[in-house]
């Protein structure tokens, strides 16, 4: 969980945040278990957490080098993530002088936006946000500049630090003096959440279709002949090799695009072509393509795999 607290005020925006991720590793039953004691604050440092880890049979990957907020601009966002099992639900608050809009997102659809004018913002749990309201409320002052609220939030994210280990000691803190009206604020904002949306759904979309073609790459990785014959030489010109592929072999380009199926006739290249006759087999032997008889190495542009057929 995170811990994001935001002012926004007629002068300007302060927004902080912790830097910890939690990956938890292990059964679902119990992985939910150890996090309802995290969040609930029954944890109380990361010793604790890892005790208990440990006792439960769950492996935690904790790091404290996530970016959550970031600058736009005259505009600061901050974003906390809640993974479900279908998609990825996004909150994120975006401030600037004298406005912000807290927008809900399921993967990179808006689903609902909160708009307001001046106040201080905080995301977190319920332990988390009770100690850091609890924290600025005690200290703060009628007369406050951005510099004396930025150091207040500091201390309010050290004290809620040293008491749960679901937030970290280490933070990123930006201030925005934007010379702006209310009314130029807004425009901002709208126009700002915007772009930032489309580029979150281009974003996804390059995402889905790098993992498509990761796994593409992959599959086809796992059909390539790695030993075994491949076809029978039909025809020899010079140095140039008919060959046709034999049943269970196709030919792809570097894309993966099929070039030859079983039975077409593909190109190959050979060095000697006195070690090569109609009839002869092509196989590959120890990862290199050759002929089966002399040995002799064959080149090819293709990649030829396993059909599916």
């Amino acid at each position: 969980m995170s811990l994001i607290i935001t002012y926004i005020g007629s002068k300007g925006c302060v927004m902080i945040a912790d830097k910890r991720r939690i990956g938890f590793f292990g059964e679902e039953k119990t992985r939910e278990k150890l996090e309802e004691e995290l969040y609930s604050g029954a944890i109380k440092t990361d010793e604790e957490l890892l005790k208990k880890a440990s006792s439960l049979g769950i492996t935690l990957k904790i790091t404290d080098d996530a970016e959550k907020i970031r600058e736009i601009g005259d505009i600061v966002v901050g974003e906390v993530r809640f993974k479900t099992p279908f998609e990825t639900k996004r909150k994120r608050i975006y401030g600037t002088t004298g406005a912000y809009n807290v927008v809900e997102l399921l993967g990179s659809e808006i689903k609902r936006i909160k708009t307001g004018e001046s106040s201080i913002v905080v995301f977190g749990n319920k332990v988390t946000k009770e100690i850091a309201n609890k924290y600025i409320q005690n200290h703060w002052k009628k007369k406050t500049n951005l510099k004396d609220i930025g150091e207040i939030f500091k201390a309010a994210m050290e004290e809620v630090a040293a008491k749960t280990p679901s937030v970290s000691q280490k933070y990123d803190l930006f201030i925005k003096h934007a010379d702006i009206d209310k009314k130029e604020a807004k425009e901002l904002l709208r126009t700002t959440i915007i772009t930032d949306v489309k580029d979150l759904k281009k974003w996804r979309e390059d995402l889905t279709d790098e993992m498509v073609k990761t796994a593409q790459t992959i599959n086809v990785v796992s059909k390539i002949i790695d030993h075994g014959e491949v076809g029978k030489v039909t025809d020899v010109q010079g140095n140039e090799v008919e060959v046709t592929l034999k049943k269970g072999v196709e030919a792809l380009d570097l894309n993966f695009n099929l070039l030859a199926k079983s039975g077409d006739t593909i190109k190959m290249e050979i060095k000697d072509s006195s070690k090569v006759k109609i009839g002869d087999k092509a196989v590959v032997m120890d990862e290199n393509l050759c002929i089966k008889r002399t040995k002799a190495g064959l080149n090819c542009t293709v990649m030829l795999c396993k059909s599916d057929k």
